[in-house]
């Protein structure tokens, strides 16, 4: 069970190697066709959900191009069975210049080697008073 976790761990190190990197073919690698992707903020409680790679993809770019500098670093992972939580510190700039810090986490799915579920979650950080 110990080598399979540190697969786990090994894994999800890459594919935030890949979203470090800005790569779309590589993080689309990791997902399988059915995947779907949950963003923090959106119209609905879970955020808003992307299905499928091709939406997928399209919601990262747009992510991306919102945050041109986006990474994600300080991580601690977990793993059990089929799923995974990596916690990490997004810094990032925005488009308007605004600087982003925050700390988040992911909750992932796996099937056969493949992601099926990234569902994200951040704090709300407030500006002083």
């Amino acid at each position: 069970m110990v080598q399979q976790q540190s697969a786990a761990v090994e894994t999800s190190e890459a594919i935030a190697d890949a979203f470090n990197a800005h790569d779309l073919d590589a993080i689309m690698e990791f997902f399988a066709d059915d995947c779907s992707l949950a963003m923090p903020r959106g119209p609905e409680p879970w955020g808003q959900r992307f299905t499928g790679k091709a939406t997928m993809r399209e919601a990262l770019a747009t992510r991306f191009e919102g945050l041109p500098d986006v990474h994600y670093g300080d991580a601690r992972r977990w793993v059990s069975g089929n799923m995974g939580v990596p916690e990490w510190t997004l810094t990032a700039t925005m488009a308007d210049g605004v600087p982003v810090r925050v700390r988040g986490c992911d909750h992932w799915e796996f099937r056969d080697g493949k992601a099926t579920r990234k569902d994200s979650y951040w704090k709300i950080v407030d500006k002083p008073a």
